[in-house]
């Protein structure tokens, strides 16, 4: 069930471009008023759709500047609403005066997000397609934008509302059944819904996979340096960030507590926790290092495991328990460089790199597997991949917990609480594109997009 709210019945203005000065600056508007402003501030008339040159003017008739006004007449535009630009030089002085202009005559200052947020309100995108226009602004590269631009499409979205319109023809049919509970389960289709209903989960299970890559992608991979003191986490931190983040030394226990550092490996965005050396005993402050350290695993998407590669065996069980909870992990043997000629035509396993965080060996073949880690197996320029965020995600995980649980519902043939479960992952499904979203949940998510959007 469509719960949206309204959308507003007034008229807003905003600089639609980026902050600073530029060659060309958009001013749009919104609103029952939107064309008449706009052909107000031009003094003449506009057309749908077509550009046209004009003076534009404040209430005394004087120029403000000259460009290019355009009219796009609702429901045939980006947020359903009348709206119009008015396309005028890029200083910031005559955009904003542009706004002032247009809220002397009857507009209003647009809240961050508000467009975006009418062209949902008004049925024009989904949560989903509304929030992929932030991703996209924000992309950081190529593939990260075309992702969010897939998601902008519909990619992501019919593949939730496939999964909701299985979702409600299963739970019309248990619903049914509930007022027939005394013929045999065969005679009710039960037989066929528990099938189907299997299925559902399955897809549910892909869909998670392909949104939690298109978190990565637009998140970036959270990753934990994890290892036994002076295996040269530090050392291998400031390799990758291409500088010197990290105090590196001989001493064991040198690294105290968790350093953080946000590096772009070939358009993978990375951040990195270097945590204190995992050993037995230590001082007060070097234990409380540990701590953290265990604490930062709890949020990582993937553990570094990082092992001299001199000595392998050291550490190796302490980090295969410390890591166990994570996600994904890699193991990384540095120190590659000391290694003689009998232990470097060892090849590394399936999970693991050698490196050399001193002489820069091995970096690629790290950035690699990194690579893949945030891709989940994918190549690199996945068909069909699409932008997601950590909500939706979550979404599609408490939506498969309700599926799961209707399922043994209905083996046990309990319909009534397997309806009920089949309803609440409707539901959960239903917040991800804002079909059952709360006004507060709307008012975040719009909250953060620039304004002008």
């Amino acid at each position: 069930m469509n719960t949206r709210p309204p959308a507003g019945n007034d008229t807003i203005a905003a600089i639609a471009t980026a902050p600073g000065a530029g060659g060309v600056g958009i001013v749009r508007l919104s609103g029952p008023r939107a064309l008449a402003i706009a052909e107000a501030i031009a003094a003449r008339g506009l057309l749908p759709r077509r550009a046209a040159r004009a003076v534009f003017s404040d209430a005394d008739g004087q120029p403000i500047d000259d460009g290019i006004a355009l009219a796009f007449p609702g429901p045939h535009s980006f947020t359903g609403e009348d709206v119009a630009e008015l396309q005028a030089h890029g200083s910031p002085v005559l955009l904003r005066r542009l706004v002032e202009r247009c809220c002397e005559l009857g507009a209003r200052p647009a809240r961050p997000g508000e467009f975006s947020e009418r062209a949902f309100l008004n049925g024009k995108v989904d949560l989903v397609q509304a929030e992929a226009i932030a991703d996209l602004i924000a992309a950081a590269d190529l593939r990260a934008a075309r992702a969010a631009r897939r998601s902008l499409e519909g990619v992501f979205s019919q593949r939730i509302d496939a999964i909701a319109a299985t979702l409600l023809r299963l739970r019309v049919h248990v619903e049914a059944a509930i007022d027939f509970v005394d013929e045999p389960i065969e005679t009710l289709g039960i037989v066929q819904v528990r099938g189907d209903l299997g299925r559902l989960c399955d897809e549910l299970r892909r869909l998670i996979v392909e949104a939690e890559r298109g978190r990565r992608l637009r998140d970036g991979l959270h990753a934990v340096l994890l290892g036994p003191p002076n295996a040269g986490k530090s050392s291998l931190l400031n390799a990758l960030a291409g500088d010197a983040r990290a105090i590196v030394a001989d001493i064991a226990g040198t690294t105290r507590d968790v350093l953080r550092e946000t590096v772009r490996i070939d358009g993978l965005e990375l951040e990195l926790s270097d945590t204190a050396g995992l050993r037995d005993g230590g001082d007060a402050i070097e234990r409380e290092g540990m701590r953290r350290a265990h604490a930062e695993l709890q949020r990582a998407d993937v553990a570094l495991l990082v092992l001299d590669a001199t000595d392998p065996d050291t550490g190796r069980p302490a980090l295969e328990e410390a890591s166990a909870g994570v996600p994904a992990r890699l193991w990384i043997l540095n120190k590659a460089d000391l290694l003689d000629s009998r232990h470097a035509t060892v090849p590394p396993g399936a999970d693991e790199v050698h490196v050399s965080a001193l002489t820069g060996a091995g970096l690629d073949h790290l950035h690699a597997a990194l690579r893949r880690l945030a891709a989940g197996g994918a190549p690199d320029a996945a068909e069909g991949e699409f932008s997601a965020r950590g909500r939706q995600v979550e979404g599609l995980r408490e939506t498969l917990g309700h599926a799961l649980a209707a399922a043994a519902e209905l083996s046990a043939e309990r319909m009534e609480l397997a309806a009920e479960e089949l309803r609440l992952a409707h539901q959960a499904l239903g917040r991800i594109t804002g079909q059952t979203s709360a006004d507060e949940l709307l008012g975040h998510i719009f909250s953060s997009f620039c304004i002008g959007k």
